[in-house]
């Protein structure tokens, strides 16, 4: 029997899992690397540190599971998506440390580029809005920071890839330098409706064409892996981690949609063979392509979501581990009119307020850590409902159900609030390692391991339905209260002469 192997290259590990046709997990072995901060703002990988746990997790999990690179049909890659890495073409070596997703170093260019007009253009090319959290202004940084890297670049010496494109090349030996459209489309530099790389964006940021991967599709076998131990094996799949997560939740006909609890929270739901422009500051953005079939997506993100958990264990220390939360929640019957705002981090989609502040409302003398937790979570689920607002708006049709993964999509008293916050059912799959197993699916669907949509469709098993159960009124009352909440946590950390008040 064969399997089909994920490598599921995230921000903070390297992982590996090996599935069976079933989608079932085989083995799994995981790794994690490194993270430098050289200074505020500032957040970067080492490159070959990536390859070295990525490839050794492989091995590991094929030694887990007591099996050889012949019984896979194929691997595929799921990544951290925006993350840039540039190298030498000659040498294979990267010439910086990757700049990570979170990173903000490019702030500033991406202000100027606003100063200049390019926003407009650029958001309505990729369905990106110009942000540092996207890789086309990371790449501008490393060519006009590393000595001699501008003139190497014109001349062709180096190479620019997304985590995917650093990934094949080094298991092909230097043979493949690609990417697929899921990953070119975080970039800034694709344009999602052409389908192709645009020499007016690469014009705009600087970033000469003979860098960039070639574009391929999320599914297709693009070679075989030279590499000791698992050589001869096909690498079949390229996607990005949510746009995988988006495939594992077999959300495969417009207006399906999941979310990912994480640290933060990110919402996807596939817009079919249209990308849809947002009016509510969500992403559009390619969700994948099979032969000659594209999807897009709509996307939001929560930056804080889960690790509101953790600063209630770690900073204000009212629980001992995260599993706590559900229990301490229930002690309470209602949140006793007290709201938090999880914006730590600032607020994400649909507000994009980089100075919002987190915020407790509503606390009186009766107010106790129940509360606070009860809260908490519900902060979760409704930022979560802001984003469906959202979505449903720009895809002009009402979501019929919410698929859930992640971390917290564990915790009954989250999924069950959400429901009822939604009106809609929630739906909690049987495998919750849907990234790593998106991959695989676009991996095994190459080779035939998969032989449909339908097949993978089957496989996908509901572990528990959460449906809603909150009256429309009372709903309206809870949301118009979070609004009011939401709106005095914003703007609270704006610069006033370079000082934070």
């Amino acid at each position: 029997m064969q399997y089909v192997m994920a490598l599921d290259q995230g921000t903070t590990s390297s992982r590996a899992i090996i599935f069976d046709r079933q989608g079932r997990s085989i083995a799994v072995a995981q790794r994690e690397f490194a993270q430098f901060f050289p200074q505020p703002g500032w957040v970067e990988h080492d490159p070959e540190e990536i390859w070295v746990s990525q490839s050794g997790v492989a091995l590991e999990a094929l030694q887990l599971g007591k099996l050889q690179a012949k019984d896979l049909a194929a691997i595929g890659i799921t990544n951290q998506r925006e993350t840039t890495v540039v190298w030498d073409r000659k040498t294979g070596r990267a010439i910086h440390r990757a700049i990570v997703w979170q990173d903000r170093r490019t702030a500033s260019i991406c202000e100027q580029l606003r100063a200049d007009g390019a926003e407009e253009l650029i958001r309505r090319k990729t369905g990106l809005i110009l942000d540092a959290y996207f890789s086309g202004t990371k790449v501008a940084w490393i060519l006009d920071q590393v000595p001699g890297a501008r003139e190497r670049g014109e001349r062709g010496e180096l190479a620019f890839g997304t985590v995917d494109s650093w990934l094949a090349y080094r298991l092909s030996g230097g043979g493949l330098h690609l990417t697929d459209v899921s990953n070119a489309s975080r970039t800034l530099l694709y344009d999602i409706h052409a389908r192709d790389w645009s020499d007016e964006l690469l014009g705009l940021l600087r970033v000469p064409r003979s860098m960039l991967p070639e574009l391929r599709s999320s599914s297709e076998v693009y070679g075989e892996i030279s590499h000791a131990g698992l050589k001869g094996v096909k690498l079949a799949g390229l996607i990005g981690d949510q746009q995988a997560a988006l495939m594992g939740q077999v959300c495969v006909e417009p207006g399906l949609a999941k979310n990912t609890y994480g640290t933060g929270c990110f919402l996807l739901m596939n817009t079919g063979e249209k990308a849809r422009a947002s009016q509510n500051k969500l992403l559009s953005t390619v969700a994948w392509q099979r032969g000659g079939e594209f999807h897009y997506a709509l996307e939001g993100s929560v930056f804080i979501g889960g690790a509101i958990v953790q600063w209630l264990r770690d900073g204000l220390k009212i629980i001992e581990s995260s599993e706590d939360i559900e229990a301490l929640a229930e002690s309470v019957d209602d949140n006793g009119g007290v709201y938090l705002v999880p914006a730590l981090a600032g607020l994400g989609a649909p507000h994009w307020d980089p100075h919002a502040r987190g915020s407790i409302f509503g606390l009186t003398r009766g107010s106790t850590s129940g509360h606070i937790a009860r809260a908490a979570l519900e902060g979760i689920a409704y930022q979560v409902a802001d984003l469906v607002s959202a979505m449903e708006e720009d895809a002009g049709s009402k979501m019929r159900e919410l698929r859930v993964d992640g971390g917290a999509a564990a915790n009954d008293h989250l999924m069950q609030f959400q429901a009822d916050i939604l009106g809609l059912p929630v739906l909690r799959p049987t495998v919750l390692e849907t990234t790593a197993l998106g991959a695989a699916y676009m991996a095994g669907l190459a080779v035939g391991y998969w032989q449909s949509l339908e097949e993978i469709a089957s496989n996908w098993q509901v572990d528990r339905r959460f449906e809603p159960g909150l009256a429309s009124a009372e709903v309206a009352a809870l949301r118009e209260r979070w609004q009011v909440a939401v709106e005095r946590s914003k703007s609270w950390a704006k610069e006033a002469g370079g000082e934070q008040i």
